[in-house]
């Protein structure tokens, strides 16, 4: 018996010791502090002020290569945009530097550097003239005379252009002070789309499509507020400037933004409507009519006027398919299913097969 205790009392002096020895090596607060020491380095820090403020004078001055890659930006746009083209259209967004100038005005709005402030506006003012003249000219010499979905997507902001405008502002200056993600300044300029709005507007131009150039001057405009607002924003909240100093021109900002908000929750509205009554109406004419059972049904428009709904309706079938009283019957139908008027266009776009056999 005293033999078989003192056994026990010796493993447990031997665990002991092989647990001792484990904390001892396996020390993760100890561990935590060397290794921290070691890995110093590896914390981010804020750019210095005068490396930032060298950054943006450079990035805001208008120097050859600014308005040169300005317009071979403008240029690829306008054509991406005339040929519907998302991907020529990204590619215009990468190597446009208007971002430049605009975070140079957030950063000299937040530490009140009325010099910078100058500077980048004049430098901006001149990469919008640059690329809408280039945009105008280009779409006058191309000839085209159709408008796409990637021109019409541009010509009706809403709150929506506001929120990624917010967010791409605050990206844009909050990039800049960090080194470490300095290459997501490209992102920053595709997710905000500066130069596509301004060709946009030189297209407008070309056609004599008023209605085109005002609302991708309002879009571009909705961008280059938020930018300038909610970049101050995030520069102050890094302690670059302070609030006395930024103050009048956050209160201009802010005067601005809301004039815009007043269009822009409009356009909100009516592409909610919009939207709601697409959807009601593509599935009363796929469910619940015969008309366009063996048609291709391209796309389906309904844009809200004041007294009525104006349905578009763009299908693939032969040209005789469709008749006058079939239209007026689908026209009644959606009129009494939405409870309002209905003005029905219908575009057939024709089609012919032709087969051929050898057997």
């Amino acid at each position: 018996m005293v033999l078989l205790t003192s056994l026990n009392s010796r493993y447990v002096t031997y665990i002991k010791c092989i647990l001792r020895k484990i904390h001892r090596t396996f020390n993760v607060k100890k561990l935590w502090h060397l290794e921290n020491g070691n890995w110093h380095w590896v914390k981010e820090k804020a750019t210095p002020i005068a490396s930032l403020n060298r950054s943006l004078w450079r990035l805001s001055v208008p120097s050859f290569s600014f308005h040169f890659m300005l317009g071979l930006s403008a240029i690829i746009a306008t054509l991406g945009l005339l040929g519907n083209s998302v991907a020529i259209i990204i590619g215009a967004m990468i190597i446009a530097p208007l971002m430049g100038p605009i975070v140079g005005m957030a950063y000299s709005t937040a530490m009140g550097n009325r010099k910078l402030l100058r500077r980048s506006s004049l430098t901006l003012l001149k990469g919008i003239v640059l690329t809408i003249f280039a945009s105008w000219l280009t779409a006058s010499i191309i000839g085209l005379k159709t408008v796409d979905s990637e021109i019409i997507s541009r010509t009706n902001p809403t709150l929506i252009d506001f929120g990624i405008a917010m967010a791409a502002g605050m990206a844009g200056a909050f990039a800049n002070t960090r080194r470490s993600i300095s290459n997501a300044i490209p992102g920053v300029a595709i997710a905000v789309a500066l130069v596509p709005p301004l060709s946009v507007v030189g297209i407008g131009l070309s056609l004599g499509e008023e209605d085109i150039a005002l609302g991708s001057s309002l879009l571009f405009l909705t961008n280059l507020i938020c930018i300038i607002f909610f970049g101050s924003i995030v520069f102050l909240f890094q302690s670059y400037g302070n609030i006395d100093r930024a103050k009048g021109g956050l209160v201009m900002s802010t005067a601005v933004m809301f004039l815009l908000g007043v269009p822009l929750s409009f356009s909100m509205r009516e592409l909610i409507i919009e939207n709601n009554v697409r959807y009601l109406i593509s599935d009363l004419i796929v469910s619940e009519t015969k008309t366009f059972a063996n048609s291709d049904v391209r796309s389906i428009r309904a844009i809200p006027k004041k007294d009525y709904v104006l349905v578009k309706i763009e299908v693939a079938a032969p040209v005789d398919s469709v008749s006058q009283k079939q239209t007026d019957l689908v026209r009644d139908f959606l009129s009494k299913k939405i409870g309002k008027p209905v003005e029905l266009e219908i575009t057939i776009i024709p089609v012919k097969k032709i087969n051929s056999t050898g057997y």
